[in-house]
């Protein structure tokens, strides 16, 4: 029992998360872990084969092992691309008159006053 550890495995979509609570082996690779979860079960719709994981927010392989008390993360594909959303909020900014035209940062009222 000494080699056994205490790890969660976490995901979520919108409307439905799930936190599964896990004794593994102490050299069980993170892979390892999230197949032992059977996360897929809860959420048919995602490709659970290659996901992106992290542990407590910093990224991790999935040939990674854990700590005792670890939670991993299972990640969802971005959506968007999230250099080219702040790009296109740099640019309604401007054509909105809340950002400058040249140097793209804010407006100063006060100076626009006088």
């Amino acid at each position: 029992m000494d080699n056994q550890i205490s790890v969660s495995v976490v995901f979520g979509l919108a409307n439905k998360q799930k936190v599964i609570e896990l004794s593994v082996a102490h050299d069980a690779t993170v892979a390892d872990i999230v197949a032992a979860s059977g996360m897929e079960a809860y959420f048919p719709d995602f490709d659970f084969s290659k996901p992106k994981v992290g542990v407590f927010n910093r990224a991790v392989k999935l040939k990674d092992t854990c700590r005792d008390g670890d939670r991993i993360e299972i990640y969802r594909p971005l959506i968007a691309d999230p250099k080219a959303a702040r790009l296109k909020r740099a640019e309604k900014a401007k054509e909105e008159g809340r950002a400058d035209k040249v140097t793209g940062g804010r407006v100063n009222s006060k100076r626009q006053a006088t």
